[in-house]
């Protein structure tokens, strides 16, 4: 196997902690996996409820995906006067999930809710997320491109070039037969 794709759908978060003094917060998520860092976009809450929906990719080499173990998901809001406050955030282990995904060829983790862990290490609030790892997927299309290559290559025969087969054929058994019915005839008399 050359790679893997782990594509993570971040939903939306739920009683969260809300750390302004006035007004209402925006928030955004920093995705952390291995060297590779995305940033949400920001997302008002309204009724405790706050929804992004984005799809974030990571691709890697298969080497890389066997010593990864985890993503951090960083929840972040921006303040009137500052510009990131720390929230809370999650760690997902994803060993389970890139071992199925390797065996299986692909795997899909509906979205659930995390726990959100505050700087003080108690809990308040969940962030749903979800998962899909595909294995190997630049492969697979390497793979199909050679094998339609291979069936281009050989020679096609054009309909009127198989009709006149088909005419030479019936021809050449109707001289063959009537040739040979004429000669027997001739014998039997």
């Amino acid at each position: 196997m050359t790679g893997g794709t782990l594509e993570v759908l971040l939903v939306d978060a739920e009683g969260i902690r809300h750390t302004n003094l006035l007004g209402r917060a925006s928030y955004y998520v920093i995705i952390e996996c291995g060297t590779r860092e995305y940033r949400s976009k920001e997302s008002s809450s309204e009724d405790d409820k706050i929804s992004w929906n984005e799809k974030f990719t990571f691709e890697y080499p298969l080497l890389d995906w066997e010593n990864l173990t985890h993503l951090k998901f960083r929840i972040m809001d921006t303040e009137l006067f500052t510009d990131a406050g720390f929230v809370g955030e999650t760690i997902v282990h994803i060993v389970g999930i890139i071992t199925e995904g390797k065996d299986r060829g692909f795997i899909e983790l509906k979205p659930a809710p995390y726990n959100v862990v505050l700087e003080d290490d108690t809990y308040k609030g969940e962030i749903k997320i979800g998962f899909r790892f595909i294995a190997n997927k630049e492969a697979h299309v390497t793979e199909t491109r050679e094998f339609l290559a291979e069936d281009k290559t050989k020679p096609r025969g054009s309909i009127r070039g198989s009709i006149a087969n088909i005419w030479r054929i019936l021809w050449w058994r109707f001289l063959f037969c009537h040739k040979t019915d004429s000669k027997n005839k001739h014998k039997h008399k």
